[in-house]
């Protein structure tokens, strides 16, 4: 058996730490899918996106709050490590724990068009998907609204009897 330090093990790749980056609503079985994948590429860091930030760039806040959304994904005892992200800096947490790997999801198009250029000792890879016309948050949330005013009209309709 060897041992090696912690900058030794590193060069070598023995000691590789993967991030991604989400919100997290509803939490779903293309979440988790996700992540296990991400995990294949070693210990997990899951970065929670903030309540303004999510409110920022898809005009609403999430159902659930960021600290609802952080404590589900601890839940699942995937990630090593789970943190909600900077406000200020969007970049802070990966200079702060400069993982190995980022992991982006196969339609994240958000926070990813400068990471290459701004992180070149980093490797990005995107991930693949998880029947998409499935488990996608948007749809998921699409038929929650949809079964709900589904099931309204029909007790409305009884009401009227």
């Amino acid at each position: 058996m060897s041992i090696f330090s912690f900058d030794e093990a590193e060069k070598l790749n023995y000691m590789k730490t993967v991030m991604v980056f989400g919100t997290f609503d509803l939490l779903h079985r293309g979440h988790i899918n996700f992540l296990k994948q991400a995990k294949e590429y070693g210990d997990l860091i899951v970065v929670i996106a903030r309540d303004k930030t999510v409110k920022r760039v898809k005009g609403k806040l999430p159902k659930y709050n960021e600290s609802r959304r952080l404590k589900a994904i601890l839940s699942l005892n995937l990630a090593a490590t789970a943190v909600l992200g900077n406000l200020m800096d969007k970049y802070a947490v990966i200079v702060k724990f400069r993982p190995s790997v980022i992991a982006l999801g196969y339609d994240q198009n958000h926070f990813t068009d400068r990471l290459a250029e701004k992180f070149k000792d980093i490797k990005i890879i995107r991930l693949k998907s998880f029947q998409p016309n499935k488990y996608k948050t948007s749809i998921i949330k699409y038929e929650n609204n949809h079964l709900r005013q589904h099931k309204i009209q029909k007790r409305n309709a009884g009401n009227k009897k």
